[in-house]
């Protein structure tokens, strides 16, 4: 049984120890070159001291025109060939390596790039696995001085001759940053780089060959149609090699990447920030929606919602029996096929629709199978999207209806997991090819598709259903007519001037709030004096109230010297309390002197 590999978790895998297995999967190793036969040699001498049996192993050497022509030195692998590329550029090289080769197995490998001798094998011990890997060493740039061929094929250690050396750091980080590229998957095609990738040779063939209108960015671009194939990427520190020189990359970064995301934009619709324009279109689309034709106004509604929503990243295909349809000219009105004729004429200029007979290959990562009659929402394409593309499914489906008769439903299906699971079933079964796509002219519903693949894709990717009327799918004969740009302007602008409003607002009120703490703040402060004022008053009200206490004890003394002055023998002890406290007198006038005493 083929191993299930889940998304890109390629850790399921166990490839053999170095030198304990045995190989049997014959690698083409091909190297376009331009000049530089200096380099070329202590590459070949590299590979010519592999660990990789000889005869499983052919290298083609791709001479892309140098001045003077390249030549084949005696250190090299036993199954060289050295043939003749003319037109210039690395596309076109790697194509005529491709197009000559043999192998199961395809490894790019540039000119200046020096492999370890366990380099051939530590990539081969993968691709006996599974049959849908794409395998990236890792490169270290030296500047090292260049040595002789013969040191490089008797080294056991090529770090001996070329370190100290870089990494390259922007593989490291995106290998370290995604978990070995287990999580993030959707990036993993990144990988392939062409200097150091080995691809499983049915990949390359389901992905096509490098695009030769390119003329930077080629292996990025191959990169996502091996994914869009249903390649799994892996990481392989083991095999490595040695740059000699620094990358093109590492030289021009800035100008590299303005170029190379020019070109690679159309391509790559994974690449969503390079295409932030609202309206325009791209060669590869990021969604297809498949319709089957029926009657002009249910079609005409699926169809006009789909291009009216917001995703503009869209192509439609209408399905039908459309060779041969020739409209009725004396009588249209009782045309059986009137519907038909109604939907290719309205839509025959729209660039977004292409009429079809069958469900064609599929060149978006995503597509939506639709039945006519049910119409999106303005955002329902974009949140099916976003239910795919944030729990990775490969496909989710939609129920929108259920009656006693049949059950409709839509289905959003991930190019790459089906591809997947065309491969895995292909090597099960043996043949040639499996199908990936629906046939005839059932295309929703029970028959859609192939349950065998479903299965497949539940396993490799994961399978998730949606409620069609909370994602926004509706009936035709309920649903809003699309919205025209103008009118979105408009509400558009109306949005903007309210929330101009409401930030004039909230600044007013920040301002009042800001006044408002200023005055706490008076008040804060009138508070505080108020309180020392009032301590003040305290402190001189305990003043006054020792005074009086003062007072009151002197008049008391005053008092109980005058009695004791009219009673010479003064208060008997033990009866002083008798006496009246000072506090008890009537305050009266002063009274004078003690007047004389009685006249005898």
């Amino acid at each position: 049984m083929i191993p299930r590999v889940r998304g890109n978790d390629h850790t399921v895998l166990s490839p053999p120890e170095l030198g304990s297995w045995t190989p049997r999967l014959r690698v083409s190793v091909v190297i376009p070159a331009y000049g530089g036969q200096e380099k070329l040699d202590l590459v070949l001498a590299g590979l010519a001291a592999q660990t990789y049996p000889a005869e499983l192993t052919e290298v083609i050497v791709v001479d892309n025109g140098s001045s003077p022509p390249l030549r084949l030195p005696p250190a090299r692998p036993a199954g060289t060939r050295l043939i003749v590329c003319r037109t210039p550029g690395r596309a076109d090289a790697r194509n005529a390596g491709l197009a000559a080769a043999t192998g199961e197995v395809i490894h790019w490998l540039d000119s200046d790039v020096v492999p370890d001798r366990h380099e051939v094998e530590a990539h081969l011990r993968w691709h006996h696995l599974a049959p849908y890997l794409v395998v990236t060493g890792y490169l270290r740039f030296t500047t090292a001085p260049l040595p002789a061929p013969a040191e490089v094929g008797a080294a056991g250690d090529l770090g001996a001759l070329f370190e100290p050396a870089e990494p390259h750091r922007w593989l490291v980080d995106l290998v370290a940053r995604t978990d070995g590229l287990t999580r993030g998957s959707a990036r993993a095609f990144s990988l392939h780089v062409g200097g150091a990738t080995s691809v499983a040779r049915r990949l390359v063939e389901a992905a096509g060959p490098m695009d030769e209108e390119l003329f930077l960015g080629q292996d990025t671009e191959m990169g996502y149609r091996l994914a869009q194939a249903g390649a799994v990427f892996v990481p392989e520190p083991l095999a490595r090699g040695f740059h000699l020189g620094p990358s093109m990359r590492m030289r021009d970064k800035a100008p590299i990447d303005r170029v190379s995301h020019a070109l690679i934009a159309d391509r790559i619709p994974a690449y969503r920030w390079l295409r932030g324009h609202p309206a325009r279109r791209w060669k590869v689309p990021y969604l297809e929606v498949l319709v089957e034709a029926g009657g002009y106004e249910d079609t005409r509604a699926t169809v006009d919602a789909v291009l009216a929503g917001t995703v503009p990243d869209v192509a439609v295909l209408l399905a039908g029996p459309w060779d041969g349809l020739a409209p009725e000219r004396r009588a249209p009105l009782t045309d059986p096929r009137l519907d038909l004729a109604l939907v290719r004429g309205h839509y025959a200029h729209e660039g977004r629709v292409r009429f079809v007979t069958a469900a064609p290959p599929r060149s978006a990562p995503f597509r939506l199978l639709l039945p006519a009659g049910r119409v999106p929402g303005e955002d329902t394409l974009a949140a099916l999207l976003d239910l795919a593309v944030d729990g990775d499914h490969g496909l989710v489906g939609v129920l929108l209806d259920e009656t006693p008769e049949a059950v409709v439903t839509a289905r959003l299906e991930r190019r790459a997991a089906f591809a997947r699971a065309a491969l895995v079933a292909a090597a099960e079964t043996g043949e040639a090819s499996a199908r990936a796509e629906p046939s005839g002219p059932a295309l929703h519903g029970p028959r859609a598709g192939s349950h065998a693949l479903d299965d497949l894709v539940e396993e490799l990717y994961g399978t998730v259903w949606a409620d069609g009327e909370t994602l926004g799918f509706r009936p035709a004969a309920g649903a809003e007519p699309p919205r025209g740009r103008r009118a979105a302007y408009r509400a558009r602008l109306e949005s903007e001037a309210e929330i101009a409003r409401l930030t004039k607002e909230v600044e007013r009120l920040r301002g009042q709030v800001g006044r408002w703490r200023e005055e706490a703040g008076r008040w804060r402060s009138g508070a505080v004096e108020l309180r020392r004022e009032v301590g003040g008053l305290r402190r001189e009200a305990g003043a006054l109230r020792r005074e009086i206490a003062a007072l009151r004890t002197g008049r008391f003394r005053a008092v109980m010297k005058r009695i004791s002055a009219r009673r010479p023998g003064g208060p008997p002890p033990g009866n002083a309390a008798a006496l009246p406290a000072a506090a008890d007198l009537p305050p009266g006038p002063a009274e004078p002197a003690d007047p004389p005493g009685p006249t005898r």
